[in-house]
């Protein structure tokens, strides 16, 4: 029979490539996202098509991770961190992969504008600063799960409000321009769902940043108020 000492490391190597593949998935994500933002501004087909693509490697990377999270349950029944560390897993590849869904919805809003011709419509440049605010966050959000800094998800957090201002700030201008020009009311709209899919993506980095409090800290920190961010009525 193996030994205790083998069983434990396999046990380790198990969990090792469940964080591996965890941050894998993150980095295809945040690639995703990079490159519609870079398709809303260039309009390159071929590029459009990539993010598509990594999207259903994304979703392969979900069940992925999912099963194995199972056969670490069903194998080996693991308790306190590491029980912590599964079920917050589980839920983080969800959070991913519903990223890597805005970044294709994106790509595919950013074609239909590039199709329209109507390329010049104000504020696309803040949708894409707004765009490459969002990656910053996921990129810390992933450095902090990787560290298992509770510290730096707390300020992560805090920080998704610049993107909900951001979305907002967007959302006025285009209305206004709508209501100065209705012949761009089409791609107007096109742009306010870009937004709205930015703002998402940092809402799915601010679950990640919760679930890594969780891990570290094993306190479940999800619809609770942070002084002086309280949540509008209806609010996720």
């Amino acid at each position: 029979m193996p030994s205790s000492e083998h069983l434990s490391r396999q046990y380790d190597s198990e969990l090792e490539d469940i964080r591996s593949r965890v941050m894998q998935m993150g980095g295809l994500v945040e690639s995703q996202i990079l490159t519609a933002i870079e398709c809303l501004g260039s309009g390159n087909v071929e590029l459009m098509d990539q993010v598509t693509d990594n999207d259903r490697r994304v979703n392969s990377y979900e069940v992925e991770i999912d099963e194995a999270c199972a056969h670490v349950i069903a194998r080996r029944q693991p308790a306190a961190s590491d029980l912590r560390l599964i079920m917050a897993v589980s839920k983080i590849v969800t959070d991913l992969e519903r990223t890597g869904d805005e970044a294709e919805k994106i790509a595919r809003m950013a074609r239909q504008i590039h199709d329209r011709g109507r390329l010049q419509t104000p504020r696309s440049a803040d949708v894409s600063q707004a765009g490459l605010l969002a990656v910053a966050l996921l990129r810390r959000v992933l450095d902090a799960l990787a560290r298992l800094d509770a510290a730096e998800a707390e300020r992560i957090i805090a920080e998704d409000v610049t993107i909900d201002d951001a979305f907002r700030g967007i959302v006025r201008q285009l209305v206004t321009y709508m209501m100065e020009d209705p012949r761009t009311i089409s791609t107007a709209l096109d742009i306010v769902w870009i937004a709205k899919a930015i703002e998402r993506i940092g809402d799915h980095t601010k679950n990640v940043a919760e679930q890594v409090i969780y891990i570290v800290r094993g306190t479940d920190v999800r619809h609770t108020v942070r002084e002086g961010h309280a949540e509008p009525d209806g609010a996720e």
